[in-house]
């Protein structure tokens, strides 16, 4: 490996590394405010100079520098030092004194290098250039004044969201950064550009003047909005959660999130349960815990085993999913059941149900099948994994469902399952060394679900996806709470019904919703208990409510779609009267005679890891083992009805409880319906 020296200490580097790369392994921090380890190098805001020999004896720009052999890097030599303080001198000429009322101030990297490198005083005395605000939609607010060109933004949108909606125009004094048709950001990722703006110019528009970065205390976390499970960081003050921003995770998100992620928040401030309720006269009155508790048992002993059914929603943890499936065990049902949407996995091995190549495998494979599912609503972290492969390796990617745009080029092979067999009887004319399938939860919850994934399962064995060393078969989920669910058997036992028939009139005498919002029990006249966090679906319906804890609330246990098991942190109190929900469940079951045998968070997990070994694996994901998944015997053969294969998501703001009750969300989901509606110039 060739080698440098930087301010004297002899550094090995890859080749291809810039000089500014290699200085940061010496750990030499170079000041920067366009470069951006993740965008293209655009090398146009100068602070990053340094001094460099054998070269003219002039400061370079290190990031777009490539390092050499034997070469000699200065990072703190007069020449640089004046050369930045110049550089930063020029940044200020037109820049705002802003500072104490920019919601970028106290993590601003302006501020930041001013310390370091600002004068006292200017030299300056024009007037300061001011350049009108920008409409960037709902969520991006804009004080383009602040602006200084580094054009993170305009690359991130290009590059890694795919939407190229912001560029700069114009030139010189004259050059900003705008929108070009002056309309909303066209994107689920949209919050990652305020988080890349090194100063105020872009700030986050629904927290605007709520607060100051050093009043918030910091939570390390999980994402719960979909099954992804992004790291992610809560800020909190006091009892109220203010932001998420994202942690980096290369395995998972990178340092990405999406804006449900970020933005949802405000939902955990309205329609909140905070206290037990009970129906009464076909109104729902305030109660108090033994109340509820009673009214519950009441039912429950008039009921046999076989009329007692709980369903489990998508956003549980797996602590509270494992104290339902003990309590409705010891109480005698085989009524259970994670899956709201009806889909029919959860039998045979564990890879049959998870995302086998992992979110970064994905970059590994040379051919990807989607199959029913549109990634861009589904898991934008995947979706922009995908684009990030098809960018670098132009990867083929064929579509077999909706022809939607999820911002990469594919081929759409058609919309229904004769098209996707007409594929694998031609598989011969694609050949792959490690192809992948993305198979849609949707399509696996139709009423032919079991003979579609059987057919999936022939057709991939056809392509090899499973081989050794790589394990093709993906599963893309929606619910953060349905891969833990089915790694501890949270499905319908011996003679149980499925979530879909507990709803059914007259198949349940008690049904128990544990978060479920997301499936219709109208039809259902069975006594609803609810246990969850909103006024929600569930609520609407019950007969008893008990107020549970959001995922913000608690510390839990979720495995995203890869099978990671990851530790969820509690950053504030749950709201008013609510409790944990395996603390609620551990309570209740004293009344049902069925006492639970744990009393602490501690002694429900080892309870947990000892009868489902997967789950004291954390933060590991299992990857591409093949041995255990057989692909002909997945799913059953039968009939495959023609429809088109559609993905399970509509809405992308509006898919579980919190989002729905959210502000911001609403606001995006309006915008993104008038998008969908709005004709674009041709038409």
């Amino acid at each position: 490996m060739p080698k440098a020296k930087v301010n004297g200490v002899e550094v090995e580097f890859e080749p291809g590394m810039t000089v500014l790369q290699v200085a940061e392994l010496a750990g030499e921090e170079i000041p920067r405010f366009c470069y951006h380890e993740r965008l293209s190098i655009a090398g146009n805001c100068r602070m990053c100079l340094v001094e460099v020999k054998p070269g003219p004896p002039k400061p370079q720009a290190s990031c777009a520098l490539p390092a050499a052999e034997n070469q000699e890097i200065f990072t703190a030599s007069p020449m640089v030092k004046k050369g930045r303080e110049g550089v930063l001198e020029f940044l200020l000429i037109n820049h705002p004194l802003d500072c104490p009322i920019c919601d970028q101030g106290g993590e601003c990297d302006l501020q930041d290098e001013t310390l370091g490198y600002g004068r006292d005083d200017s030299r300056y005395h024009e007037n300061k250039r001011a350049v009108e605000e920008k409409y960037m939609g709902p969520l991006v607010k804009t004080v383009m004044t602040r602006c200084i060109q580094c054009t993170r933004c305009v690359r991130y949108v290009t590059e890694i969201a795919g939407v190229p909606e912001i560029g700069m125009i114009s030139r010189g004094e004259d050059a900003e950064i705008t929108t070009y048709l002056e309309k909303a950001i066209n994107s689920e990722m949209t919050g990652n550009v305020v988080d890349l703006c090194p100063v105020g110019a872009l700030t986050h528009k629904p927290w605007a003047f709520n607060y100051r970065p050093w009043e918030l205390k910091k939570t390390e976390t999980v994402d719960v909005m979909d099954a992804v499970g992004a790291n992610i960081r809560v800020d909190a003050r006091g009892a109220e959660v203010m932001r998420v921003l994202p942690r980096v995770n290369e395995a998972i998100n990178e340092e990405w999130i999406d804006d449900k992620t970020r933005y949802a928040v405000d939902g955990l401030m309205r329609q909140r349960l905070d206290q037990p309720y009970i129906r009464k006269n076909k109104k729902l009155v305030p109660a108090t815990w033994g109340e509820a508790f009673d009214a519950i048992a009441a039912k429950v002993k008039k009921s046999s085993p076989d009329r007692l059914g709980v369903i489990a929603g998508d956003l549980q943890d797996a602590e509270s999913m494992k104290a339902a499936l003990d309590l409705f065990t010891a109480l005698g049902s085989a009524n259970v059941d994670c899956r709201q949407d009806g889909s029919v996995l959860g039998a045979g091995p564990r890879e049959s149900w998870l995302f086998n190549t992992t979110i970064a495998g994905l970059e590994q494979a040379d051919a990807i099948m989607l199959i029913g599912t549109n990634p861009r609503l589904e898991a934008p972290l995947v979706n922009a994994r995908l684009r990030k492969h098809w960018l670098a390796t132009g990867v083929r990617i064929g579509v077999c469902g909706d022809n939607a745009d999820l911002n990469f080029s594919y081929h759409h092979i058609g919309a229904g399952a004769a098209s996707l067999q007409k594929v694998f009887d031609d598989h011969a004319k694609i050949a792959a060394q490690k192809p992948a399938f993305i198979v849609g939860s949707g399509v696996l919850a139709r009423e032919d679900g079991e003979a579609i994934l059987n057919m999936i399962g022939q057709g991939a064995a056809k392509f090899g996806l499973v081989k050794d060393g790589w394990n093709g078969f993906n599963v893309l989920h929606t619910a953060a709470s349905r891969v833990g669910g089915l790694d501890m058997g949270f499905v319908p036992g011996k003679g149980g019904l499925t979530a879909k028939a507990m709803v059914k009139k007259g198949a349940l005498d008690v049904l128990f919703l544990l978060g479920a919002d997301e499936i219709d029990t109208a039809d259902s006249d069975a006594f609803v208990v609810y246990l969850g966090t909103h006024g929600d679906n569930g609520a609407h319906k019950a007969d008893v409510i008990l107020p549970g804890a959001a995922y913000t609330e608690k510390a839990g246990i979720y495995v995203n779609m890869e099978g990671r098991v990851q530790l969820a942190n509690r950053a504030i109190f749950p709201k008013g009267e609510a409790r944990e929900d395996w603390a609620i469940l551990r309570a209740l079951s004293d009344r049902l005679g069925a006492t639970l045998p744990y009393d602490s968070l501690t002694a429900l997990r080892r309870k947990l890891i000892a009868d489902h070994p997967t789950f004291g694996q954390v933060d590991y994901a299992p990857g591409s083992q093949p041995a255990a998944l057989d692909l002909g015997k997945l799913g059953k053969k039968g009939k495959v009805s023609d429809a088109p294969f559609t993905s399970p998501v509509s809405d992308f703001y509006q898919t579980n409880p919190i989002a729905r009750a959210s502000v911001t969300m609403a606001e995006c989901s309006a915008l993104a319906a008038s998008l969908r509606a709005q004709p674009v110039a041709a038409e």
